[in-house]
């Protein structure tokens, strides 16, 4: 059983969250709730909040607070994320966050762990151009950065102030990304 099993996981759009956070998931038993996957799924089935939210993700804007908002209340209360969790992609912004807080506080809940995967624009560039998403174009991809940056990467000082938060340098094989995030759950960093 490891000691963290309340996990955030950002950084910026092709970092891995996705990649590492499956990959933990499996191996501690704890469920991934990514907010990109269940927003996709919402597109596809076109359901009211697929709806509200196609445009903004075409557009490669984020989408607004209270629709992911709306999503995440109810996923946490699933049965199966009572006994741990990985958030993929919310928060994104300062808002989310500190709607994130106020809801953990409301369901008596609290995360253990923040990971903030960092890599390099270009890396991040050449990988998202590679895994050929038709939204997946160079000026979505570079909207999306800067969109990031602007708006995302303000969480790092917010978390920074927690003693909650681990900076993993993203830009490695997966294999030793994996294993640091796992050593700083075993151990509490």
């Amino acid at each position: 059983m490891t000691k963290y099993s309340r996990l955030i996981f950002f950084g910026p759009p092709g970092a891995g969250k996705g990649t590492q956070a499956k990959t933990l998931s499996q191996e501690c038993g704890i469920p991934h709730i990514a907010t990109g996957d269940i927003l996709r799924n919402a597109i596809a089935q076109q359901t009211a909040v697929g709806q509200k939210a196609q445009s903004y993700v075409n557009n490669g804007d984020l989408v607004p607070d209270e629709i992911l908002a709306a999503l995440v209340r109810d996923r946490l209360q699933q049965p199966d994320a009572q006994s741990g969790w990985i958030l993929d992609g919310f928060p994104r912004t300062l808002n989310q966050a500190e709607f994130l807080d106020q809801l953990l506080s409301e369901l008596n809940s609290a995360y253990d762990l923040v990971i903030y995967l960092d890599v390099p624009d270009e890396i991040l560039i050449q990988r998202l151009l590679g895994r050929g998403r038709k939204d997946d174009t160079k000026d979505t991809i570079r909207h999306r950065l800067d969109v990031f940056h602007g708006q995302t990467e303000p969480l790092i000082q917010f978390y920074q102030q927690e003693n909650r938060f681990l900076q993993v340098d993203g830009n490695q094989p997966l294999p030793q990304v994996t294993e640091r995030i796992k050593t700083a759950m075993q151990e509490g960093q």
